[in-house]
Formats: structure tokens, sequence, C-alpha cells
């Protein structure tokens, strides 16, 4: 198994995919960061003060924003396969193909939590200075700020697994790409909203994430945080499953 992980990470790093997405993820992170504080107190701006825990914790599960990024790296890695047709000479150096997809996914899972962890670094070393110099206290073993950032890393290591998952369940790299930057970006965002239907939003994967990392949202009903944890590790479990069933019984042209 070591080796077959030592596999993945060779094929991840002989491409720039990962270099570019980690760029995207320290990108979106700081935009937030940025976003976040400049518009604390601002007329119209209905998320919490940064003053308040609620805020606070806000702010710090922006670490999590990195977990579409690891989705598609996911993603990537598992339609890669098909794509440029190494998926055959991997299975035959592996037959068991459950081998190789547990690889995957312990791989992809180690992935997002780096992403994860440079991401909360990055939220750390903008936030505390820039929350100083307002005038506002903050302190990372206080307010559950630490257990908030332990969340937002496990919650981007689920993704990756989530990733690999979909890969497998749609190979058309392009397709599958596609459909899930479509739901996390619009389709999750725009049944959050909708009043007959948002009280599901809670059971979906960015509900689910927004509970375990304790994000305040008005008007929006989240689970408990270990509710949330469940659902989030119930969704990668369904795609580690889904990834090793299809693979196994699908034939690779």
């Amino acid at each position: 198994m070591i080796g077959l992980i030592r596999s993945e990470l060779r094929k991840l790093f002989t491409t720039q995919v990962w270099f570019w997405l980690l760029i995207g993820t320290l990108a979106l992170t700081a935009l937030g960061v940025v976003g976040t504080i400049l518009s604390d107190g601002a007329q119209g701006n209905d998320n919490p003060n940064l003053s308040t825990v609620a805020g606070q914790r806000n702010l710090f599960a922006g670490a999590s924003a990195g977990y579409i990024f690891v989705c598609v790296l996911g993603i990537v890695a598992m339609t890669a396969e098909y794509r440029h047709l190494t998926v055959t000479p991997t299975f035959l150096a592996t037959p068991k193909r459950n081998l190789v997809i547990i690889a995957k996914l312990i791989t992809y899972a180690i992935v997002g939590l780096g992403f994860a962890i440079v991401s909360a670094l990055l939220v750390i070393a903008m936030a505390l200075p820039w929350l100083n110099a307002k005038n506002v206290d903050v302190s990372l073993t206080a307010n559950r700020i630490p257990l908030v950032l332990l969340a937002a890393v496990i919650v981007v290591a689920i993704y990756g697994i989530v990733g690999v998952g979909l890969g497998a369940l749609i190979r058309n790299q392009i397709a599958a790409v596609s459909v899930t930057l479509v739901y996390l970006f619009i389709l999750e965002n725009i049944l959050s909203v909708i009043p007959k239907v948002k009280e599901a939003y809670k059971f979906l994967p960015g509900g689910a994430a927004n509970a375990v990392t304790q994000v305040s949202q008005n008007n929006t009903s989240l689970l408990e945080p270990w509710q949330g944890g469940l659902v989030l590790v119930g969704y990668g479990i369904v795609f580690a499953a889904l990834a090793g069933w299809l693979t196994v019984r699908r034939d690779v042209t």
C-alpha cells in the first residue's frame, strides 16, 4: 500500500496541476480573509462582527476554502487515468483494483490535509496582525478556534475523498469538474436560500461542512458540529465505497 501511495504522489507531482490549484486555494483563502475583515461592521453586512466569538469562528473557518480545489484535484487524479489511457497499465501492475482506489483515496485525503494546513497558516498570518491593528482581541487558544481550524482541515481532507469518488462515477474529466463546480458554486447556494427546500441544506455537503467548522449563517439553520461531522464523514464513506464498487465492476476501456 505504501508503494501505491508513493506512486500516486509521484503521478501528482509530475504535473503542475497541484501547484496551480494550491495557488488558487491560497488566493481564495486570502480573498476570504480580506473580504471578511474589510466588510466587518459595514452597512448591509449581516455576518457577525469580528469582535464576537461567532465572527472570529467564521473568519478562521476560511481555512477550509480550498475544499473546492482539493475536490477537483481528486477528480482529476481519477479521470486522468482514463483520459490519458494510463488506467490499463495501472491495473495490470496492480490487478486488485480496490488497492489502487484505496491508495488514491488515502493520497488525496493527505493532499487535502496539506492544502488545508497551508491555508490555516495563511489565515492566521493575515488575521492576527490585522485584527490586532483594529484593536480586536483574538486568541488562537480561546473560543474553540483551535477546534474550528482542526475541523477546517478535516473538511478539506474529506473533499479529497469525495473528489476521487466523483471521478470514478463520472469518468469524463471535463464533465466531472464542470458538474462539481456548478453544484458547489451555484446549486448549493441556491438551495440554501429557497424557502421550501433550504431546511434540507443542512444535510448537503456544504451545510454539513459549515456545521463542522461552526460557521454562523443568518436565516439558515445548521446541524450541531458533531452531527455535521457525521454527515460529512458519511458522504466521504459513500463516495469512497462508490469509487471502489464502480472501478471493480466497470470495464476500463
